[in-house]
């Protein structure tokens, strides 16, 4: 904070925000987006960072998957996207459904039968 003040306050005296930049060895974006922030909200607190454990497009689905894995506990993450997909129209990766899984604390089976 006392560094996002010091940047702020260098350029409220008149200051360019590359040469406040170069001043205190932070890029020019960050200069920018701290004046940015301060104009919009009037406060130089960082905003909170990542979605908030939401689980992005998953967030609404998050109790059919739950429920699914549980009905059929030996199901792909690969059968998870395919019934995504099919039944509610969301396209993700596999990956985004096995972090959403860990999330709730789930297993899953990781081969096909036949695999």
């Amino acid at each position: 904070m006392e560094l996002r003040t010091r940047v702020v306050a260098y350029v409220d005296e008149g200051h360019g925000h590359r040469e406040a930049a170069r001043h205190f060895r932070v890029s020019p974006k960050f200069v920018n987006d701290l004046v940015k922030l301060r104009r919009e909200t009037g406060l130089l607190t960082p905003k909170r960072q990542g979605n908030g454990g939401g689980y992005g497009k998953l967030a609404g689905v998050t109790d059919w998957l739950k429920a699914r894995v549980t009905k059929k506990g030996e199901i792909t993450l690969n059968e998870l996207v395919v019934e995504l997909d099919r039944t509610h129209g969301i396209a993700v990766h596999r990956a985004t459904v096995w972090r959403v899984l860990r999330g709730l604390g789930l297993s899953h089976k990781k081969k096909s039968a036949g695999a």
